[in-house]
């Protein structure tokens, strides 16, 4: 079974381009977070939320730095391959683990920790893809 992280973004382009990433390491903290986002496995399943939708993918490839103008722009300086599902998820589908972890704030990638979030993250992924 694979975990299920909160990977905020703030621009649709990626989802288009089929990525997933994070903004640039300056602080330890940061180094660190760089750290375990590049050690998430394959497969791994990724939420974000976008302009009020929310959006599933699955990590599909390595950890890479971008010179992307776009990406820099977008705060995405380090990114991996992303099989995001064609279409936003239905509030209603999305586990309340996954909101929960949404409803806290912050921009950082994370693992949503919370019993249950990777089941039924998988249950959702099996259902819309």
């Amino acid at each position: 079974m694979t975990d299920a992280y909160r990977a905020p973004m703030t621009d649709a382009a990626a989802l288009e381009r089929g990525v997933v990433g994070i903004r640039a390491a300056i602080t330890e903290r940061d180094h660190a977070r760089l750290a375990r986002f590049c050690a998430v496995p394959d497969r791994s399943f990724m939420w974000t939320r976008l302009d009020g939708d929310v959006h599933l993918g699955r990590v599909a490839g390595p950890c890479r730095t971008s010179d992307d103008p776009a990406y820099r722009a977008a705060e995405l300086v380090h990114v991996r391959p992303c099989e995001w599902l064609g279409v936003p998820v239905d509030p209603l589908l999305v586990p309340e683990q996954v909101a929960y972890a949404f409803s806290r704030g912050g921009r950082n990638f994370q693992r949503i920790g919370l019993p249950g979030a990777a089941d039924a993250t998988a249950a959702v992924w099996e259902r819309l893809s």
